[in-house]
């Protein structure tokens, strides 16, 4: 945010402990924008109504999001912002075109095949998102898919207006911005979940429940692993400066980043490898691959962080990396070693026998428990133990966590006064700062003895410089 907004002082809410996440708090609104729900009365978006979304960002992801929005018949997208007019995604696997225009137009005929009345145009595109928020006053609720330094700027910006939030993983670029926004929602009250989708399929609760039965003891070891390796063609800044693309806005991209000359290395896809806007590979996909362990096992804040690389510079992040984490007992649970790899994957367990490998392929997760071994695909998929037969000999248990009805569709229902959505920031907050964490390890290459609670590295006073970051531009939290 450019400028802090003042605050209101709120009208009094009757707020149930079932709708903690829900509810939209006026205390938490800024003076310029009240959603039309507060304005009701009722403090929440009824079931009966439609729920107004804007999308941050309408890139490849953005677009995705806004697709599985559009299916909902209780949802409409009634703004758009992004700092792109259009972009060609032909090169990415997301294909075709995305940024504002194709936006709006997916948007316009969906709106135009419900009504069956020619094309309605009741979407409207904007290039700052402050902008819109600003201008825009029937939006209840916002998703954010936006390159990850932008996510701390925007979801606060929409939660100090009082919006709901959806916000792609990971939350924020760093560990001070991640804390800073799990924050500012608990304290808004306002329904939120983060797009790691996985988190609200079956798999990862037959995981939990499997693990809960004690199908493989205590559990003291856990790998995760994305094996992809990220684009590794530039790893210094290019000294070319070719001219900004039409429809760009250039120093908007940037935000609070320091001013750099625009290059298509950056933007509009491949900004994930830079340090100054991204999180790599493991920011990418730790979020999914690693979520089975934070919830089967409640891990809390780790005691040390250790990471190991391979090509690591100041620019962008290594072509591979090893990261150790060590989370101490919790209650009767006895401490668990973590270890993520970015570009690599864990040795191969000598039970699942000759001519077979780690399921998933180049995503996965591999507890090592005091009485065997369980695996589950990436993105959180479904569990197998080790070796595979042992899986159609164990005796499942009955289903004991409630299952969702769509990643989407549970955030829709929690923006309306349901339950919190699964994934929703208390919990996802705080497994992305212990992601984002990881990379803050990758660029100091020393064990960090971490103090969680207070953010501070007990060993390793260089160590801040990862962990709060610079803003540039003008931009402030």
């Amino acid at each position: 945010m450019m400028s802090k907004s003042k605050s209101k002082k709120g009208l009094p809410l009757n707020v149930s402990r079932r709708r903690f996440l829900g509810q939209a708090s006026v205390a938490a609104v800024s003076a310029t924008i009240v959603p039309r729900h507060v304005l009701g009365g009722a403090g929440y978006t009824p079931p009966s109504e439609t729920l107004n979304v804007a999308i941050i960002g309408t890139g490849g992801q953005g677009l995705h999001n806004m697709r599985a929005l559009l299916r909902e018949s209780d949802v409409q997208i009634v703004a758009v912002a992004d700092v792109m007019e259009e972009a060609d995604y032909s090169q990415f696997y997301y294909r075709g075109t995305a940024g504002r225009v194709p936006a709006m137009k997916m948007v316009d005929k969906t709106t135009a095949d419900r009504s069956s009345v020619g094309q309605n145009k009741t979407c409207r595109g904007y290039v700052d998102f402050r902008a819109m928020l600003d201008e825009e006053k029937s939006i209840d609720a916002v998703l954010i898919a936006t390159p990850d330094h932008m996510h701390a700027v925007t979801c606060l910006a929409a939660i100090a207006r009082g919006k709901h939030v959806y916000c792609e993983k990971p939350l924020a670029r760093t560990v001070y911005e991640t804390r800073l926004v799990t924050e500012a929602a608990r304290k808004a009250k306002v329904a939120t979940q983060m797009g790691n989708h996985g988190h609200s399929g079956a798999g990862i609760r037959m995981t939990v429940e499997w693990i809960r039965d004690g199908v493989i003891g205590d559990v003291r070891e856990v790998h995760a692993w994305s094996s992809g390796s990220p684009n590794s063609q530039f790893r210094d800044r290019p000294t070319e400066t070719p001219p900004i693309p039409a429809g760009l806005d250039w120093d908007r991209w940037l935000g609070p980043a320091a001013h750099r000359p625009y290059h298509p290395i950056y933007a509009p896809y491949r900004w994930r490898q830079w340090w100054d806007f991204g999180t790599g590979t493991m920011g990418d996909m730790a979020c999914h691959n690693i979520d089975p362990a934070f919830w089967a096992l409640e891990l809390g804040h780790p005691s040390s962080v250790e990471a190991r690389c391979a090509g690591l510079n100041n620019e962008t992040v290594p072509y591979a990396a090893t990261v150790y984490y060590q989370f101490p007992a919790r209650g009767n649970k006895p401490p668990v070693k973590l270890v993520w790899y970015s570009g690599l994957k864990p040795p191969r367990p000598e039970e699942l026998g000759e001519g077979r490998d780690l399921i998933g392929g180049g995503n996965g997760i591999l507890f090592v428990g005091d009485k065997g071994k369980l695996m589950c695909e990436g993105w959180a998929g479904s569990p197998r133990l080790v070796p595979l037969e042992k899986t159609r000999e164990y005796k499942k248990p009955p289903a004991s966590i409630l299952r969702s009805k769509g990643h989407h569709r549970d955030w829709i229902n929690a923006c309306k006064g349901g339950s919190p959505a699964s994934s929703n920031f208390d919990y996802s907050g705080h497994l992305a700062e212990v992601v984002v964490l990881g990379n803050a390890a990758m660029r100091v290459q020393k064990k960090i003895l971490w103090d969680g609670p207070n953010l501070k590295a007990l060993n390793c006073p260089e160590f801040d410089a990862f962990i709060r970051p610079e803003y540039h531009n003008g931009w402030t939290l």
